[in-house]
């Protein structure tokens, strides 16, 4: 594959990671309008967001029975298109019962596509290059937070919170037929072990007891973060006293500190390794873990900025090396299988995370959020077996498994 089309295939993965992060995210700056609109409670609102990611894991699980059955490209447009309609579905949603409804639809394609993108790159992008195509298609995260949310959040407050979902499904449409035209076959994993069963492939990948090792670190990784992202918007209203109009600039600055730094963070892990990397990253996160939790009720506005973006540059940065270091944990022809269970993996701790953040959630007379810090020693916990873990993976430097012939 060529240079040009290599980087129209990693803006295209990106931009469709973008739509999904997006979907995600804006339920989370939109948690105090939900606990008002609805009457639900904050551990309500966690399994809002956590039903989501449970889907996304069960359907992920599905999916490892016919995941390398199919071309990647054919797959994934068959799947966004699904995403799109859900997408709709949350925006015409009435009720509390039929959001919830629509976010599980929305969970089972999206959860499916995250996990094609990550196999999309293992196949096609050499060992050595990979911290670069994970920090380009990552900085959709930075992406979705310094654009996408605010114009997610305007919408919101200008119509209703409907708008935003309208959006996102009508920008799933743009980008359904630019990747129609971008993405090519990705068929080269037809060829390599195709003849197996699904059981087969599924025996196979959870035999090997670095497979087994690398589903535990992406579990403890997702964890180490999910206790506390779904609820910082409602924290920073009503445990911090932020205005509800000062919520989008937090994550316009997190998100324009992690566009800055993923790169950057991305040619580290490349250049002094992805183990090395993540060890740093994931260790100097732990202070800004505390300092995001703990900050007093009236904390000016511009601390809350400096704190909020150091959070998420460290909490997103981490996340290059670590999800390279799992795609390069898989055996390279079992690699859809493996993501498709790693995804599955993934997506189910960040809704059990969510859910534990929200029991763990209390709130006084006055309705102020109190000992947010407690989410953070979850989060401090998982960092350290996180730690533990990662240097007990091996690292499969291999060879894409997609063939240039495959690519035409």
């Amino acid at each position: 594959m060529t240079k040009q089309r290599e980087f129209w295939l990693l803006l295209t993965l990106a931009g469709i990671q973008f739509s999904t992060i997006l979907d995600f995210m804006i339920m989370m700056p939109l948690g105090p309008q939900f606990t008002l609109l609805f009457g639900i409670s904050d551990a309500q609102f966690g399994l809002l967001v956590s039903v989501y990611m449970l889907a996304a894991g069960l359907s992920s699980l599905v999916a490892a029975f016919f995941i390398d059955r199919f071309g990647r490209k054919r797959l994934l447009l068959v799947l966004y298109a699904g995403f799109g309609m859900s997408a709709v579905a949350c925006a015409l949603a009435p009720t509390f019962a039929l959001l919830m409804g629509a976010r599980v639809c929305a969970g089972a394609f999206g959860g499916v596509m995250a996990s094609m993108g990550q196999t999309i790159v293992g196949d096609v992008i050499p060992f050595e290059r990979r911290g670069r195509a994970m920090s380009l298609i990552m900085t959709a995260f930075s992406v979705a937070s310094v654009a996408g949310l605010p114009a997610g959040l305007w919408l919101a407050a200008h119509w209703s919170w409907h708008a935003p979902f309208i959006a996102i499904a009508l920008l799933c449409a743009v980008l359904g037929v630019f990747a129609a035209f971008t993405l090519p076959p990705l068929e080269g994993h037809l060829h390599q072990g195709a003849q197996e069963s699904a059981w087969a492939r599924i025996r196979a990948v959870l035999a090997d007891a670095n497979h087994r090792k690398a589903f535990l670190y992406t579990a403890a990784l997702m964890f180490a973060g999910f206790t506390l992202f779904p609820f910082l918007a409602i924290n920073a209203q009503y445990g911090i006293g932020l205005a509800p109009t000062q919520i989008p600039y937090l994550y316009l600055c997190g998100g324009l500190g992690t566009l800055l730094t993923a790169r950057f963070i991305g040619h580290l892990t490349d250049r002094w390794g992805k183990v090395q990397s993540l060890r740093l990253l994931a260790t100097l996160s732990i202070v800004p873990v505390f300092g995001i939790t703990l900050l007093p009720y009236g904390t000016p506005f511009g601390l809350v900025l400096v704190v909020f973006a150091i959070f998420m540059v460290f909490m997103s940065g981490r996340n290059i090396p670590g999800m390279a270091i799992v795609t390069s944990a898989a055996n390279p022809r079992l690699r859809g299988t493996f993501m498709t269970l790693n995804s599955s993996v993934q997506s189910a701790s960040m809704g059990l995370a969510s859910m534990v953040g929200g029991l763990l959630m209390r709130r006084d007379s006055a309705g102020h959020v109190q000992d947010f810090w407690l989410n953070a020693v979850v989060t401090f916990a998982a960092t350290l077996l996180v730690l533990w873990l990662v240097g007990r993976i091996d690292l499969h430097q291999n060879t894409p498994a997609n063939e240039p012939k495959n690519e035409k």
